[in-house]
Order: C-alpha cells, then sequence, then structure tokens
C-alpha cells in the first residue's frame, strides 16, 4: 500500500509520511535552470517533457513519499478559453470572461488544450522513482476558480467590491467550474494520479454566512465525485475559521491544515486523516528552531493519521538543506 493510502484509507498512525506543497519549484535550483530558458509558466505546464522532469526533480533529490504534479490551479479557466498570463512580481492575470464563449466548450475541446497535464502524469505516476509512492492530482475548489475567473487576479486581502452583483453569472459560472473540474479529475486518475488535493486557497474571503453556497456544497459534490472514482480526496480549505465545519459538512477523506491554527484545537475537533500545519517560514531559521517546530506537530499528532506537510507553499528562499533537514527529523521521529 502507497504511503498516503496508510494514513487516510488505514488510519495508520505508525508512520508519517511527507511531501511538501510546491516541493516542485523555485527553491530547487535545478528548477530554476529550466525556468531560465522557459519564461512563459503557462507553456511550461504544457510542456509534458519538462513539467514531468520538474515534478520529479524533488523525488530524485530528497526521500519524499509523494509526487504532485507541476502545474497549476489556473489551468481551468485556462482549458475553457479564458486568457491566464503569470506576470513576474505581480502573479496571475486574468482575461474577460465571456460566458458566452465559455458556454460553447465541450469536454473535448477543453480535454484537448490541456491534455500535456495529463501526458505529464502518465509519465510521473510509470517513473521508477514514484515506485511505492503517491502520485497526486490536483484541482482549485469551485469558490477559490471563481475568485480568479472573475476577480481577474489574486484578491490577496479583499474581492472587487461588485463581485457578487451579477448573481446569475456567479450561477452559472460555478456549475461550470463544477462540471469541468470533474473532467480534469477523472483525466488525471486515468493518467495515474491516486490521491486527488483541493485547494481552496480563498476560503478565508468568505463570510460564514456566504460558506455553504460558495464553499461547502460545491466543494462537497467534487468530494463525492473523487470518492466515486475510489481515490482519497484531501480538502486544504485555507484560512477558513471553521475546520470542523467544514469537515463535518464536506466530508474529505483528509483535511489540510494552514500554519496560522491551533493544531491542538484541530486534533480535538477532528477525527479524520490531517496533513500539514507548519509555517513554510520555519524553514528559513535554523537546524535546531526546525527540528523543535517540525517534532511539536509529530507530537501533538503521534497517535493521530498525520501527514506531515507545510502549511502554505514552501518558500522560494528555502535552502534545499533545510528541507533535507526536515524530511530526516520527519523520517526519525519514533
Amino acid at each position: 500500500m502507497k504511503p498516503l493510502n496508510k494514513i487516510i484509507t488505514n488510519k495508520d498512525t505508525s508512520v508519517n509520511p511527507i511531501w511538501i506543497m510546491r516541493q516542485a519549484g523555485r527553491y530547487l535550483p535545478e528548477f530554476r535552470e529550466i525556468r531560465k530558458v522557459n519564461p512563459n509558466f503557462i507553456n511550461l505546464c504544457l510542456n509534458d517533457n519538462l513539467s514531468s522532469e520538474i515534478t520529479l526533480q524533488p523525488l530524485k533529490r530528497f526521500d519524499l513519499d509523494a509526487a504532485i504534479i507541476f502545474s497549476d490551479i489556473l489551468m481551468l479557466p485556462y482549458g475553457l478559453g479564458q486568457k491566464v498570463e503569470f506576470e513576474k512580481n505581480f502573479g496571475p492575470k486574468l482575461g474577460d470572461l465571456n460566458l458566452n464563449e465559455i458556454t460553447k466548450i465541450d469536454e473535448i475541446d477543453f480535454v484537448e488544450k490541456i491534455h500535456p497535464v495529463y501526458k505529464a502524469i502518465r509519465k510521473v505516476s510509470s517513473d521508477t522513482a514514484l515506485n511505492n509512492k503517491n502520485t497526486i492530482g490536483f484541482v482549485g475548489a469551485p469558490w477559490t476558480l471563481l475568485v480568479y475567473m472573475i476577480n481577474q487576479q489574486s484578491p490577496k486581502k479583499s474581492l472587487k467590491k461588485d463581485f457578487f452583483k451579477d448573481e446569475f453569472l456567479i450561477n452559472r459560472i460555478l456549475l461550470i467550474i463544477e462540471k469541468f473540474l470533474k473532467v480534469h479529475i477523472k483525466n488525471q486518475i486515468d493518467n495515474g494520479a491516486n490521491v486527488i488535493q483541493i485547494f481552496d486557497s480563498w476560503a478565508g474571503l468568505l463570510e460564514e454566512k456566504d460558506l455553504p453556497n460558495f464553499v461547502y456544497t460545491p466543494t462537497l459534490n467534487l468530494v463525492n465525485y473523487v470518492k466515486s472514482l475510489n481515490v482519497p480526496v484531501i480538502c486544504f480549505p485555507r484560512e477558513i475559521k471553521n475546520y470542523k465545519e467544514f469537515c463535518d459538512i464536506v466530508k474529505p477523506d483528509a483535511v489540510s491544515i494552514d500554519y496560522n491554527i491551533d493544531p491542538k484545537k484541530i486534533l480535538k475537533d477532528i477525527k479524520i486523516p490531517i496533513q500539514g500545519g507548519l509555517d513554510p517560514k520555519i524553514l528559513l531559521t535554523d537546524k535546531e528552531t526546525l527540528k523543535k517546530e517540525a517534532t511539536k506537530y509529530l507530537e501533538i499528532f503521534r497517535d493521530h493519521p498525520y501527514i506531515f506537510n507545510l502549511g502554505h507553499g514552501i518558500l522560494p528562499e528555502t535552502n534545499p538543506e533545510m528541507v533535507e533537514n526536515l524530511i530526516k527529523i520527519v523520517k526519525d521521529f519514533k
């Protein structure tokens, strides 16, 4: 049985597998070499030879228990024909949203536009570096994708003032997003992904009264869909105020937690397997601090099914040696 399945399916508490959000990325010199000559991020994600190579880079360097495909949650709007660009020191910029054009897109068009992502997953999952390791596919949650598609950029702290004004548009787009997320998930699984993670990066922006419509219901639909394909699903509702309520309603197989949430409270509130929590900034400190903070999570979740990870993506300025140290701390923990 693969490492993450031991935790998620078997509820094993004797091991703590580790993978790291954004483990394939800018902190690795070998990634920076590829990026130097491939400045267009979307084109890089759609180059299956390079994206599979990038996905495998951290597995060749470190003793990690899973690969997560080098891609982006914004492949979905891109596949639906919305313009998506990544601007240096700014982040994603999306073009105008044309509902008439998006409603004309069918599943064949969508899959054809982003099929190199699936080819890359097939290459990764069949690579010998993945023997007895998990291949993680992922999507953005419907709410987070809705935010990007209407807001046209990262909201950081707040949404456009008139974000909710066109209820008809929002509901139509949510349905389209949900439909094509299912297509995207199925194609990732068909090509070798054996765990799916759903990233709800902007769950924390919503008031409590809006969570059922925009987070709970659409995410529950996706979770049920992944479960129907017999693949474990992990949800990461970043900065959501009430993890317990989220888990009770959405019922993922496992939940990934933020670094600004108290792990002891999580342990008390949540019965399903837990992932993550360590502040990525801890990897910018020293070995002693890293050991102390990582061990804190390992001790708290000692008797609970737990996958070690960070509470957000690894920072670009992280020294790869600190990642090596972290993995050793986790693997040596008794």
